[in-house]
């Protein structure tokens, strides 16, 4: 059994005037080689509950073991927080806590709409989610989803949509003089990104003069990852596979970038997508999970999942028609008025903390 990983620990007191919450998290959380989109909401929203009278002890934890212990160690009526992940890991000790426990879980997405998501990780998402009093969600696709799918009823369910930093919406929004035609894509190379549509997209458009860079680990599905740079290969030094950046590299990597596109089999939420919509920089995406919410007030383009010759046509019409992409850009600097912060997304999870 692996102890927790954290200098608190649990169960303790909150400041005056505050709320104590208990906030389990994956080991490796802040890993900057270990970057994901629930990786930095997690830290975003620990970082913004204190602000909403809450005073959060994070866990960090490595297994199922560590998860177990320290759920049974846990005080009657301890606002235990937890990440969709660790929820997963241990969810028959999850139900065995709830009646003396506040539950809240945290699901960045809905497993069982992974095509690749075996039996029991279904089945453990299942029953995590049967013992929380509530279930925090990026997006209102992931709680009709989840609804839909009879995992969790809409009576516990609050949405708390991924925030953009402050920083980028700053009213100047510079980029290079050649980035209409340099495409952004980032994420995990895994399949439910899409990174295989997206360069079976591309390899129509030799033609044409632009470059892309894939950003994101390469470490959670190597095969996959093998594909996608055998393709990537055969385009040429047009497409670069980056790994993973750290925040300064990331963001000149966005400052590059006239475009981003998200080919996205299922997508929660769309993290990177925000991220660019903040930045003013347009984006072409698959119409899935809740992308569409993303991308809403304009400054996008949809195109079916899995449809490398309409994804091709997309960004044909980008990459050559040069009203289409002022009119683009022109929306996707309009709607970043709209963006919610990160402080709307910790007030959402605090209001569920509540809730509970």
């Amino acid at each position: 059994m692996t102890a927790p990983s954290t200098a608190q620990r649990p169960g303790g007191r909150a400041r005056t005037g505050q709320r104590a919450v208990t906030f389990l998290v994956p080991d490796g959380v802040d890993d900057p080689a270990r970057v994901s989109g629930g990786n930095v909401y997690d830290l975003q929203v620990r970082d913004r509950l204190d602000a909403h009278g809450w005073s959060a002890t994070t866990v960090a934890v490595k297994d199922a073991g560590g998860v177990a212990s320290l759920v049974r160690q846990l005080p009657d009526d301890t606002v235990l927080l937890v990440d969709g992940l660790v929820a997963a890991w241990v969810p028959e000790e999850l139900a065995a806590a709830a009646g003396r426990l506040r539950l809240v879980v945290l699901a960045h997405m809905v497993v069982a709409a992974f095509a690749d998501a075996t039996p029991a990780e279904v089945d453990a998402e299942r029953r995590a989610l049967a013992a929380a009093h509530r279930v925090v969600v990026p997006s209102a696709w992931t709680a009709s989803e989840f609804v839909r799918r009879g995992l969790v009823d809409a009576g516990r369910l609050s949405v708390a949509a991924p925030g953009v930093a402050a920083s980028l919406l700053d009213p100047v929004v510079a980029h290079s003089a050649d980035a209409d035609g340099h495409l952004l894509c980032v994420g995990v190379v895994a399949p439910h990104k899409g990174h295989d549509v997206l360069l079976a997209a591309l390899a129509a458009l030799s033609d044409l003069e632009w470059t892309c860079a894939i950003v994101g680990s390469t470490e959670v599905a190597p095969g996959f990852a093998s594909t996608v740079r055998r393709a990537a290969a055969a385009l040429g030094r047009r497409v670069r596979l980056t790994g993973v950046l750290g925040r300064e590299a990331l963001a000149e990597e966005y400052e590059r970038a006239g475009l981003l596109v998200a080919p996205s089999r299922v997508e929660s939420a769309g993290m990177a997508i925000g991220e660019a919509r903040a930045r003013g920089i347009p984006v072409v995406a698959a119409d899935t999970g809740g992308i569409p919410e993303t991308v809403a007030g304009g400054g996008a383009i949809l195109v079916p999942v899995e449809d490398a010759a309409a994804l091709a046509e997309a960004l044909r019409a980008w990459l050559t028609d040069a009203a289409l992409r002022r009119r683009l850009r022109g929306e996707a600097r309009a709607a970043r008025a709209a963006l919610p912060s990160w402080d709307d997304t910790a007030a959402a999870v605090a209001g569920a903390l509540e809730s509970a």
